[in-house]
């Protein structure tokens, strides 16, 4: 592991599978803002405290060494636990199914993460609206690369960004977002929610509904979008991201042998209940797997794209 720094290390209770658990939170295999590579697992995050470097090895010897480096390394070192799953409580789930029965018997120490960083999760997850997953990580990647800072310490030497400052969301203007890719109704909502970013560091602190609710006052977050902050902010086991172009096929597909909508998907969804999300989560890392059938979602070409 790179030397410098602050360096600390933590004994998880279980055997934790860090790549699964950090993969949580990185935007598609060429997001700025996270990296692998023979060091370790790298992240760039804006703190309270200012912006961090945070490099992660593996599971060793019961222990997760990590070291940090910048005005927030000390923040991000002590982030480590909940980044990693510490907080998430699977107990009380039950499979009830044998497909995730048998996801839960092959994937028996995967937990849930959280960043605590709202903002962090909001602007990637407005930018995934309505679009493919190609071309909402295209945009994510250019509008980091573009407007974005070199991480601190050896993250930079390394290629790694910080997702660009709330202040700075809100001084792009109309053209440059268009340039991006990212339309006018997804650049509009990322300025609304910078505009409140000092308030949205409450919202860690609120219960999953309270946290919802909030989420879903902001202009262009939706029912979608608040669960996928949810789920990668504060790690919540019930949010299912309904709406979603695959979800509903996905979970329908695996638990039922036919694809659902996302009444249907609810509906089946219930009795997992506080665990929807948890359910959900296992279900697609089995769709995953399966040969993909019936349309996609095709990528739009009026955006002109520099």
């Amino acid at each position: 592991m790179e030397s410098g720094g602050a360096a600390r290390s933590w004994e998880p209770r279980w055997p934790c599978p860090v790549g699964a658990i950090w993969a949580q939170q990185r935007r598609g295999a060429g997001d700025p803002t996270h990296r692998r590579d023979g060091a370790g697992r790298w992240r760039a995050v804006r703190t309270p405290e200012g912006p961090a470097t945070l490099l992660l090895g593996d599971l060793r010897d019961g222990r997760v060494r990590a070291r940090a480096w910048g005005p927030g390394a000390e923040w991000a070192l002590d982030s480590v636990p909940a980044l990693l799953g510490g907080p998430d409580d699977p107990t009380g789930f039950e499979p009830r199914h044998p497909v995730l029965a048998d996801v839960v018997r092959r994937h028996p120490h995967w937990r849930l993460g959280r960043t605590d960083r709202v903002l962090e999760a909001l602007v990637p997850s407005i930018i995934e609206q309505k679009v493919t997953g190609k071309e909402a990580f295209a945009g994510f990647r250019r509008l980091v690369r573009r407007f974005g800072e070199p991480a601190p310490g050896p993250g930079a030497d390394h290629g790694l960004r910080l997702q660009p400052s709330a202040a700075t969301l809100r001084r792009i203007p109309s053209w440059e977002w268009l340039r991006l890719g990212i339309d006018p109704a997804r650049s509009r909502a990322v300025v609304a929610v910078a505009q409140v970013a000092d308030s949205l560091d409450r919202i860690p602190d609120r219960a999953g509904s309270d946290a919802d609710r909030m989420l879903r006052s902001l202009p262009g977050v939706g029912v979608w979008t608040s669960a996928e902050v949810r789920q990668r902010a504060l790690g919540d086991p019930d949010a299912v991201s309904f709406g979603d172009y695959h979800l509903a096929t996905h979970v329908g597909r695996v638990l039922a042998g036919e694809p659902f909508d996302d009444a249907r998907l609810a509906e089946f969804l219930e009795p997992w209940q506080p665990h929807r999300g948890r359910a959900a989560a296992y279900a697609t890392m089995v769709a995953l797997t399966l040969p993909r059938r019936g349309p996609r979602m095709a990528p739009r070409t009026h955006l002109p794209i520099r």
